[in-house]
């Protein structure tokens, strides 16, 4: 089991295991037609040159590249395991870019978030990850949008096609030939000043749309 991680971790062999993965990726997408509903909302954001949270669960990576339509990368936040690193060998080739988060000093690691914000950029978060609770949005991604007044928009992605990996997550695989659909919410602006006590209650409320957005991606692709 150690040479075998050992193994993944290379950074050759990670290499062409991503590009395998991207030649994948471009394939389902090739042979798969893809649906946006309610695109109108980040592309508001994308033409006026403005920043914004793009939510979605962790399980939706494969395919996130293609809900993206703007001409700026967006930059997706990843932990510094070797999955992470992996992510980012692929992101590459789909105009995502990594930023690599440290769970040892976060007061630091938030740094290049915030300036990424302020320079205009758009961020993209899974609020379940790196490592779960599935499905279950977390305290950072609220109090990102709360410290830097940008609104959180939620996404959710299906394809009519697809397996789910026995991993934290159930990753969702697309298989080709597909109908996908990705599904935007309405934004989330989270007041300045949030009290504490209401910290859970906009958790569940992202939670719920992101879950919302979902089935009615599943229900594009019927």
């Amino acid at each position: 089991m150690q040479i075998k991680k050992k193994f993944l971790k290379n950074f050759l062999i990670q290499e062409l295991l991503g590009l395998i993965t991207a030649i994948y990726i471009y394939f389902v997408r090739l042979t798969s037609s893809i649906k946006y509903e309610n695109i109108i909302v980040p592309e508001k954001f994308w033409n006026n040159e403005e920043p914004f949270i793009l939510a979605f669960w962790h399980s939706q990576l494969m395919m996130i590249g293609y809900s993206w339509k703007s001409k700026k990368r967006i930059n997706i936040l990843a932990s510094g395991h070797s999955d992470g690193r992996f992510g980012s060998v692929v992101g590459k080739y789909f105009k995502l870019n990594n930023v690599e988060i440290s769970s040892k000093n976060k007061a630091i690691s938030l740094k290049p978030i915030f300036k990424i914000l302020q320079q205009n950029n758009c961020i993209g978060i899974t609020p379940d990850g790196p490592r779960g609770p599935k499905e279950i949005v977390s305290e950072g991604i609220i109090k990102i949008a709360n410290a830097s007044s940008v609104p959180i928009i939620p996404m959710g992605f299906w394809s009519s096609k697809n397996f789910r990996l026995k991993s934290w997550d159930s990753f969702l695989i697309t298989l080709p030939f597909s109908k996908c659909s990705f599904v935007w919410g309405e934004p989330i602006q989270i007041p300045s000043d949030m009290r504490k006590n209401e910290l859970k209650s906009f958790q569940k409320i992202l939670e719920d749309k992101l879950k919302e957005n979902v089935i009615k991606a599943e229900n594009n692709c019927k």
